[in-house]
Order: C-alpha cells, then sequence, then structure tokens
C-alpha cells in the first residue's frame, strides 16, 4: 500500500478524507445510492449527471437530480451540455446549492448525449471545451472539474491534450475514464493514458476504469500515480467497496464481501429510502435493477431476480426476502 493511498485529496479547497470517490452514474447515483455509499466511506459521492439545457427551461424532471442531504457531503454536482454561455450562466445560478465541486460532464457515450454534440463528442473539439471550462470556472467560485475519456475513438487519443486545457481554463481537478467513447464500457481500460494525463497536468487527476477490489485500486494508483479513483460500475449493489477500500487502506486486510444477511438487510434499506424519496411506485419499479446487481454470483439469484420483477410494493418484496433473512426468504437459501 502506497503513502499516495493514505493521503487526503486536496480538489480546490474541498478535502476529501479518503482518495476513493462514487462516479457519476446516469439512473443509479441518485440521492438514496449516495447516501448508503458514503456511510460506507466513500470519500466524495458523484450526482447524476444534470443537462444545463434542462435546468434553463426550468425541467420539472431535473429538480429532483439536485436534491442533497446533510449527511452525503462532500458532493459533487455534474452538468453536461455544449454551449459555453448555458453551462457557465446554469452553473452561477445554483451555486447556492449546497455542493461543494461542479463536474462537467466530457465523457458520457450514449448516442443521445454525444448525438448532440455533449458528453464525449466534446473531446473531438478541444477549443469549444476549454470555453466551456473557461467561461463556467470564470462564473462561479466552487471549484470545477471535468470529467474526460482517453479520447473519441482509438484513432484520437487525446485525454492528455483535453487536461491540458482544462487546466489552463481554470480546471482544480480532471477526471479520466480510461476508455474511448468508441469502446463505451467494453475492452480493457488503459490505465497508460491516466498516468500519461498525470505526467502531463500539476492538478489531481482521477483516475476510472476497471478498479472493482483493493488490489485494482492498489495497482491503478501504483501505476498511474493517480491522487484518486473513481469507482462506478463496480459500485453498483455494492456500496461496501469503498469500506473495503478503507479497511485496506488503513490496515492491508481486505475483509471482502459481505454476508447474504447484510445483503439483503441492505437492499430493504435501500428500497425504503427510494421509497420516502421517490414513492412507492416508481421504487419499486427502479429497485429490479438494484437488487440484480446486489444479488449477482449469488447462488438461485436469477429465480429471485424473476419474482422482483414482478414485485409492485415493499411489503412484497420484504415478504420475498425474508426481511432481511434469507433463512426466511421465499427461495432456496442462495450460497455465494
Amino acid at each position: 500500500m502506497s503513502d499516495r493511498c493514505r493521503k487526503k485529496l486536496m480538489i480546490g479547497k474541498v478535502s476529501i478524507e479518503n482518495p476513493f470517490i462514487l462516479a457519476p452514474m446516469a439512473g443509479v447515483t441518485d440521492l438514496p445510492f449516495r447516501i448508503l455509499c458514503r456511510e460506507q466511506g466513500a470519500g466524495m459521492v458523484c450526482m447524476e449527471m444534470i443537462s444545463a439545457k434542462a435546468l434553463s427551461f426550468h425541467n420539472r424532471n431535473t429538480l429532483p437530480l439536485l436534491e442533497t442531504d446533510p449527511s452525503e457531503h462532500p458532493v459533487s454536482l455534474q452538468l453536461f451540455g455544449a454551449d459555453p454561455d448555458i453551462i457557465s450562466a446554469m452553473a452561477a445560478q445554483i451555486e447556492h446549492l449546497p455542493f461543494e465541486i461542479l463536474d462537467i460532464n466530457m465523457g458520457c457515450p450514449v448516442p443521445k448525449v454525444a448525438g448532440n454534440g455533449e458528453g464525449s463528442a466534446l473531446m473531438k473539439d478541444p477549443v469549444l471545451a476549454g470555453r466551456i471550462i473557461e467561461k463556467t470556472a470564470k462564473a462561479i467560485r466552487k471549484p470545477v472539474t471535468v470529467k474526460i475519456r482517453s479520447g473519441f475513438d482509438k484513432e484520437h487519443i487525446n485525454a492528455v491534450e483535453i487536461a491540458r486545457i482544462a487546466q489552463e481554463s481554470g480546471a482544480a481537478a480532471v477526471a479520466v475514464h480510461a476508455r474511448t467513447r468508441e469502446q463505451y464500457y467494453s475492452g480493457k481500460a488503459d490505465w497508460d493514458v491516466i498516468a500519461a494525463v498525470k505526467e502531463a497536468v500539476s492538478i489531481p487527476v482521477l483516475g476510472n476504469g476497471d478498479v472493482t477490489d483493493p488490489v485494482s485500486a492498489a495497482a491503478m494508483m501504483e501505476k498511474t500515480g493517480c491522487d484518486g479513483v473513481l469507482i462506478g460500475r463496480a459500485a453498483r449493489g455494492n456500496p461496501w467497496i469503498f469500506s473495503r477500500l478503507n479497511a485496506w487502506r488503513q490496515t492491508g486486510i481486505d475483509p471482502g464481501q459481505p454476508s447474504r444477511e447484510t445483503i439483503y438487510a441492505m437492499i430493504l434499506r435501500h428500497a425504503r429510502m427510494e421509497c420516502a424519496f421517490k414513492g412507492e411506485m416508481i421504487a419499486m419499479r427502479e429497485m429490479r435493477k438494484h437488487v440484480a446487481w446486489y444479488t449477482a454470483g449469488l447462488k438461485y439469484s436469477a429465480r429471485l431476480r424473476a419474482r422482483v420483477n414482478a414485485v409492485s410494493t415493499y411489503p412484497q418484496l420484504e415478504e420475498l426476502l425474508g426481511g432481511g433473512n434469507p433463512s426466511a426468504a421465499d427461495l432456496p437459501e442462495p450460497e455465494q
């Protein structure tokens, strides 16, 4: 375990107690899930990305994405868009809200975002990317960070160029998902790109891609020299990854995955929080994907998922999971 892993992370004037950060994920990192990850020891949590344009139109579906809770801080709010005037104006408009860092998304690969010239498409236009960052950094006092990819495709790996522009334009840190937009989330992340970015800039660099446990987190930090690690898909259904990372950071020992009882109890707590936040009907529908993630790898998980897909109320989910006790669940007892 390197000394780098033990240090606090500073982004601007924001102190982050450990380098393990929950990455922003649309449809995943809502308020309840962020609270759970923060409780498990995430150094910082990131909100779902928010369209600056939708915010400017006062879209009612966007407003709940701005909600935070005192227990989750420090928290990063992420905007996406391709218009420097709109992004900077919206950043200034919401700066009074209780978040510590504003992140600009230049990494989202999905067609409905990249197809509009937003997200990862900005990797193809370094000049525009720089204008967005510079205007936003000047519009607010809070630190502005940028999340990028290795490049748009394998023929245009330009993370170093964009990172340098981000630094010159006033960004306080840059996060690098070490895959191209072309790759989406497939293939192996190229950590050499993160290392090259770290070598090229003096602001903090956060690495993202293929970190699933303490061993891979340590390997990324050692290989790249990055200042922090973003945990994305590996945190889905697995908020305990942060407690594992911190136990390893403090003691050198990985406590491993939680018990079945702990998993079932967490599912039910997560569901209760979602019900309180979104209402039972929406919450139970959204919990279907979370249950699939929580129980991945458990014996009989396919049977459990099939039953969960028919659940429409919290009491039904609680009964299905035996109130959090696997031996009382209406299923053969799963085994890891």
